[in-house]
């Protein structure tokens, strides 16, 4: 079973290249972010002659999850336990689908914009309602994972210079202690290692050729279960998804499970 996660920047805008990545890499799920469209204008005909079903939490503007699955979708559940809004708006970033067995959410975590901003408080607050989301869902019998861009750098080491982020989000403590309560709540980040990259970034920004030089950042993140973990037999960044014009900036994250060994 594969299953990816991946951040478009605009579903429709990049339209032409998921399609064809659908077609190329075959992934059995996948878990989309920043949708930038609502749910009317989701393209679920074009992936649906794929062979793929939709559950889509969009609301256009800048936000929006979904999944797309070729082997069912079922208990669907759109947005977290309690989860806060910003601005006296509840954004679509969370989306919860089992397909085949395999519990999934579909998670993009707001940026922070800047430390100290009332969006950086939102991101802490929407951090701990996913924190309660995965808490009510665990069940040790069943692979299930958290997957998405979390906006969060989780060490030093995942972005490509450290000092270059001084004062900035995506590095700091609060931010990172967010995902050690992940961890305390039975999820492990499942480091992707492509053979060819010794950092697997999954973000590089448009500007000042960031991806020819590999400042990149790892923020699109697979957290699972014990369950989900045991079953991964390989794990990479589609660096090839994000090259060339019109890409997105982000690369997806493809994970590869044997649930039959389970």
């Amino acid at each position: 079973m594969r299953i990816a996660t991946w951040n478009v920047n605009s579903v429709t805008a990049r339209l032409p290249r998921l399609l064809s990545w659908l077609s190329s890499a075959e992934p059995d799920v996948v878990c989309l972010q920043e949708l930038k469209c609502d749910e009317a204008a989701f393209p679920s005909r074009e992936v649906g002659e794929l062979g793929y079903d939709v559950a889509c939490n969009g609301g256009g503007r800048w936000n929006g999850v979904a999944v797309l699955s070729r082997v069912g979708l079922g208990d669907i559940t759109t947005g977290l336990a309690d989860e806060p809004g910003f601005e006296g708006e509840t954004q679509r970033r969370a989306i919860g689908v089992t397909c085949a067995g395999v519990r999934l959410w579909s998670v993009y975590v707001p940026n922070g914009r800047e430390v100290g901003h009332p969006h950086y408080t939102y991101k802490l607050r929407w951090l701990e309602a996913l924190h309660a989301t995965v808490l009510a869902e665990r069940d040790p019998g069943r692979p299930f994972a958290v997957l998405g861009d979390f906006n969060i750098a989780p060490t030093d080491d995942d972005v490509w210079d450290i000092t270059a982020f001084a004062g900035s989000t995506h590095v700091t403590d609060p931010e990172r202690k967010a995902l050690t309560m992940l961890a305390e709540a039975g999820l492990t980040d499942l480091v992707p290692r492509a053979l060819k990259y010794e950092r697997p970034y999954t973000y590089w920004d448009y500007r000042q050729l960031a991806f020819p030089k590999n400042r990149g950042m790892r923020i699109d993140l697979v957290y699972a279960n014990a369950a989900f973990a045991d079953a991964v037999t390989d794990a990479y960044v589609d660096r090839e998804a994000r090259k060339g014009k019109g890409a997105s900036d982000h690369a997806p994250v493809v994970v590869d499970l044997d649930i039959s060994a389970r």
